[in-house]
């Protein structure tokens, strides 16, 4: 284990990080489309090594290595979470806070899906990232743009909020899901990291899974599962909130619009 200044989010992120192992193959679904823009752009430059930052259990780490041929490391702050990517192979896997992590080898190519937003000093994690490419080494993410533009998540945070009323309002400025929704701000850091050739677009997906894997989905990840964790009746409590989400629900299928950014950058030699 490498040191570590984000001694919160490592301890939070191991325990979140059962319920993503238990539903990862919820979760590769849902987020598949984003997973297969970071493949393209794999695929658009290929490179000999990549690095995927907060990897999770793995899912993007392992298809960009079998669409490219090219050596993919996977590094995340959650051990829960690397257990389960582990048990695939197809890819090499560590745990390491990135922001301080000494790579020992550098990266052509550095990409994240929605795992680069937890960072206690942005700055300072970009700019070890940038030390960890190769002279022409690019960096590619996905990250969530406003909550106002993701329905699907304010609507999770409404319903926790309604079991757990006596919880802190979430701090937009403090790392989690929605800490590079400005892209006026996340382009500043970029740029004081050291990053040139920055660009930064919109991306809108619709993803969808089966209606069947909705409670099993909520259950386990986001605040909603961590609200049932403090319930008495788990079941109980899950079968009321789940109603909130029946905008989302179209017949058998539940479609979630995801409004992202897709950020690169590179190298600046």
């Amino acid at each position: 284990m490498t040191s570590e200044v984000n001694s919160a989010q490592a301890e939070w992120w191991n325990d979140a990080g059962k319920g993503w192992a238990r539903a990862q193959d919820i979760v590769d679904l849902v987020l598949r489309p984003f997973q297969d823009l970071l493949v393209e752009a794999a695929r658009a430059r290929p490179r000999e090594q990549v690095l995927d930052v907060g990897c999770g259990t793995g899912a993007v780490t392992r298809a960009i290595a079998e669409a490219t041929g090219a050596r993919c490391v996977g590094v995340d702050i959650s051990e829960s979470m690397l257990v389960a990517a582990r048990e695939h192979g197809k890819a090499e896997f560590v745990r390491a806070d990135a922001q301080v992590h000494r790579f020992e080898e550098s990266f052509g190519l550095i990409v994240s899906r929605f795992g680069v937003m937890f960072f206690d000093d942005p700055i300072a994690a970009f700019a070890n990232l940038l030390r960890a490419t190769t002279p022409d080494g690019e960096l590619c993410f996905i990250t969530w743009r406003t909550p106002e533009e993701n329905p699907f998540m304010t609507t999770a945070t409404r319903a926790a909020a309604s079991l757990l009323p006596d919880a802190p309002a979430p701090d937009p400025d403090a790392p989690g899901p929605f800490a590079l929704a400005d892209a006026t701000k996340t382009r500043r850091i970029l740029e004081q990291a050291g990053w040139s050739g920055i660009d930064i677009s919109a991306v809108d997906r619709i993803c969808t899974m089966p209606e069947a894997l909705l409670e099993p989905y909520l259950s386990n990840l986001g605040p909603i599962s961590r609200a049932l964790k403090e319930a008495e009746d788990p079941a109980e409590i899950l079968a009321r909130v789940r109603g909130a989400f029946d905008e989302f629900v179209h017949g058998d299928e539940v479609r979630v619009p995801g409004a992202c950014w897709q950020v690169t950058a590179s190298n600046p030699l």
